[in-house]
């Protein structure tokens, strides 16, 4: 159990109030007061010397960034490389990756704007076995993977759809023991499960579990892996020297952003990677519980699941959308939904998500309950 109180008073009071309730973290958490002024801070300074000058300055806040981020997935020799988000990371991934097969694994939940970039690429998918709760078969994954190896294994830790933690530090030695690659989407993980698991390449973004702004992610490379790489945007002869993640990196970015999300990595470690992640897991647990006995409703991960995300299937033909809208409107509380295009290979229909943060109550739990109760009754067919 963890010091909740603190730890969520302490993380209350570093942000703006909530306008309502807002279990929605794992789409956008709500950035604290320090990450919104340093963003502001270097707004100002942009316009006081000069956007480039300014860019500049703020190197070793960058560069801390990319530490802190490297230090939260264990990857501290990683070449890191900011990105606009997870989707942009695995665009430069698979835009430069070598031309071999161009087969990847991966599981039937992939988040599907993942599978389009990975379609966009040319590459074919391999399936990897799973349990009824979509979670990896590790045995059969091992047998499969040895039998036809692809050119790597992607894996996405926590999905968009479920609140299931896939087993990553087992499939991560499993990898090592083939020899293939380990890319893992972080991005629905990190903050909220240890990502330290010693995969290959890691990428996720600021804005969910971190508390950053939106339009900023991250991409670490193992610096074995990354003079394999290919950038389609290659620096010319003439240009001087650029590593390959400088090339990867190439291109206009917001930089004020950039600055916002340095700061709420650094906020994140300063409150304690393990104590955020046993408050998240906590609240995960109370959620479940609480809601276990919804009318109408079925609660998909099971209890005692090592995340804070819960995701309720319809039942009895309850509409997961429109209860998501009768809630906002009506309670000012904010949720998921989560489509099915969320993952086209394994979903069949439509869910409601939420995801609290660490400042939620048991109360604000119970809270939501009753309006979910109230949603259903009022947008019944």
């Amino acid at each position: 159990m963890t010091d909740s109180g603190s730890l969520a008073d302490r993380w209350r009071e570093a942000r703006p109030p909530a306008a309502g309730l807002h279990l929605d973290s794992a789409a956008c958490s709500r950035q604290s007061f320090a990450a919104i002024d340093a963003a502001a801070q270097y707004a100002r300074h942009e316009a006081e010397v000069g956007g480039y000058v300014a860019a500049q300055a703020a190197a070793p806040t960058l560069d801390a960034g990319r530490a802190a981020f490297a230090a939260l997935t264990g990857m501290a020799d990683a070449d890191v490389v900011y990105t606009t988000g997870s989707l942009h990371a695995l665009d430069l991934l698979l835009g430069s990756w070598p031309a071999e097969r161009r087969t990847l694994a991966c599981l039937p939940g992939e988040y599907g704007p993942n599978l389009a970039v990975m379609a966009a690429h040319g590459f074919d998918r391999q399936l990897l076995p799973t349990l009824d709760d979509g979670r990896l078969a590790l045995d059969d994954a091992a047998f499969a993977l040895e039998a036809d190896p692809p050119d790597f294994v992607h894996l996405t830790s926590v999905a968009s759809h479920s609140g299931v933690v896939q087993p990553i530090s087992m499939i991560a030695k499993l990898c090592h023991e083939l020899g293939l690659p380990l890319v893992v989407d972080a991005a629905q993980a990190l903050g909220q499960v240890d990502c330290a698991v010693g995969a290959d390449v890691t990428y996720s973004s600021s804005r969910k579990w971190i508390a950053g702004p939106r339009g900023v992610g991250f991409l670490a490379v193992r610096p074995d892996l990354t003079p394999r790489l290919q950038p389609r945007l290659a620096a010319p002869e003439w240009s001087g020297v650029f590593t390959v993640a400088q090339q990867l990196e190439f291109g206009e970015a917001n930089i004020a952003a950039r600055v916002g999300s340095s700061v709420a990595l650094g906020e994140y470690l300063a409150f304690g990677p393990e104590a955020m992640r046993a408050r998240l897991a906590e609240l995960g647990s109370i959620g479940r519980s609480t809601l276990a006995d919804v009318p109408g409703w079925a609660v998909v991960e099971e209890a005692e699941e090592p995340s804070a995300i819960t995701t309720l299937a319809p039942l009895d033909g309850a509409d997961p959308q429109a209860v998501r809208e009768w809630l906002l409107a009506e309670r000012r509380i904010l949720t998921t939904y989560a489509g099915v295009q969320r993952a086209p290979l394994e979903m069949t229909g439509p869910r409601l998500r939420i995801s609290p943060h660490a400042d939620t109550t048991a109360e604000d739990l119970e809270t939501f309950a009753e309006a979910l109760i109230a949603a259903t009754a009022a947008t019944a067919a």
